[in-house]
């Protein structure tokens, strides 16, 4: 039995004063190499989950384990190296610097590593092929189309072999082909054995996922999965 990359217990994140309670005692489980969707409206508490899975926020109450780790016991350094060698971030805004080339965009995602700058390149490149852009390593983000950017970002991600993978609307920005686009890409990633977890309000993309997490007023409401062929 494959063991759970992202482990919640009686989460609860809340707010301010009086307080505001985005997630209400959450309990989640994802297994290691699943592809799943957590899908809700805006205000639902997707981004609070998202914040909490990738060790970026941490829970008011409950416990929170990522990759057999503690999180609410890690202090600010051993989270970041927890987000730098097993947590890959996908925003739907694609957070690319614009005077850089799409092959030091994507090495950027290696800093935290320590990795010697020509080691961090060569693995860039190696990325970047796996998305389709080995063509485009000195374009800058505004010589390339949205999906193209989208898929410099993806490969920013997972530059590090990250084993979970967080994507925050994906495909929010972009256009239907370039949107299927990336979805190829996130299941390929995943058929290599990474974990990803969409987050999104798009339940027509959200159908096309094995196993779908709904999410309402900071609760889940349902947690379906595709019957085993």
């Amino acid at each position: 039995m494959t063991a759970p990359i992202v482990e919640l217990r009686g989460v609860t994140r809340s707010y301010g004063s009086p307080p505001t309670v985005a997630l209400n005692s959450v309990d989640l489980t994802i297994d290691e190499g699943e592809l799943l969707a957590i899908v809700g409206p805006s205000g639902s508490g997707k981004s609070t989950m998202l914040n909490i899975i990738g060790s970026l926020d941490r829970a008011s109450e409950g416990a929170t384990r990522i990759a057999g780790n503690d999180v609410m016991r890690m202090n600010d350094a051993e989270l970041s190296a927890l987000r730098a060698y097993t947590i890959g971030f996908i925003f739907q805004q694609f957070h690319l610097s614009d005077g850089v080339t799409a092959l030091d965009n994507v090495a950027t995602g290696l800093l935290y590593t320590g990795m010697p700058a020509r080691q961090r390149r060569a693995r860039a490149q190696v990325a970047l092929e796996r998305v389709g852009l080995g063509q485009r390593l000195s374009h800058h983000p505004r010589q390339l189309s949205g999906g193209e950017r989208q898929r410099v970002a993806i490969a920013r991600a997972v530059v590090g072999e990250p084993r979970l993978l967080l994507a925050d609307e994906p495909t929010g920005s972009l256009d239907t082909k370039s949107g299927a686009g990336v979805m190829e890409i996130l299941r390929s990633l995943h058929a290599s054995g990474t974990t990803v977890v969409v987050i999104t309000h798009d339940n027509e993309l959200a159908a096309q996922m094995p196993r779908r997490v709904y999410l309402r007023d900071g609760e889940i409401i349902s947690d379906e999965r595709e019957a085993s062929a």
